[in-house]
């Protein structure tokens, strides 16, 4: 199993085999906690639940006709929860909707077929790369200035003891 820092991955699809088989399929290689959605709108609803990746089918009015489709929830998503790493599934390969994914916000977008969930595997990899990189700048910079301060505090107490005539 891949080390990671993400806990929950949100995965909104209309198509209750498609969301099954795909969680299936990352759970055996990623310990995070999955909760499916069959319409944006209630993934929308939970978002209290913070997760840190949402998978979005592009298509979700299967089930209900008049469903927000995945752009437009994409977008209400980024636009409340903009840390959130949002992935765009379609079974169209359209250069539009990839193009209108990304510009809304999606961090890849990815065409079901063959290779689907092997780019999806890749795409969770680079996201969890990220927020290991994210980590250790943080890290690095509580580090810096640690030391700035140390640094400074050494300055400090050598200028007084200089200036009160002890000796160094």
């Amino acid at each position: 199993m891949a080390n990671t820092s993400i806990h929950r991955v949100f995965l909104i699809d209309d198509e209750p085999i498609q969301n099954e088989m795909l969680k299936d399929y990352l759970s055996e290689r990623f310990d995070y906690k999955f909760q499916l959605f069959e319409n944006g709108e209630d993934a929308i609803k939970s978002m209290g639940e913070h997760p840190e990746i949402v998978i979005i089918d592009y298509h979700l009015s299967a089930q209900v006709p008049n469903a927000k489709n995945g752009v437009e929830v994409l977008k209400e998503i980024k636009e409340k929860y903009p840390e959130v790493h949002a992935i765009m599934v379609s079974g169209q390969d359209k250069i539009q909707v990839a193009v209108d994914s990304m510009k809304y916000g999606a961090y890849d977008y990815i065409v079901k077929g063959e290779t689907a969930f092997a780019r999806m595997e890749n795409t969770l990899n680079r996201i969890n790369q990220l927020n290991d990189a994210k980590t250790l700048h943080a890290s690095s910079k509580k580090t810096i200035a640690f030391l700035i301060f140390a640094i400074v505090c050494i300055l400090l107490l050598t200028v007084y003891l200089l200036l009160n005539g002890t000796k160094l």
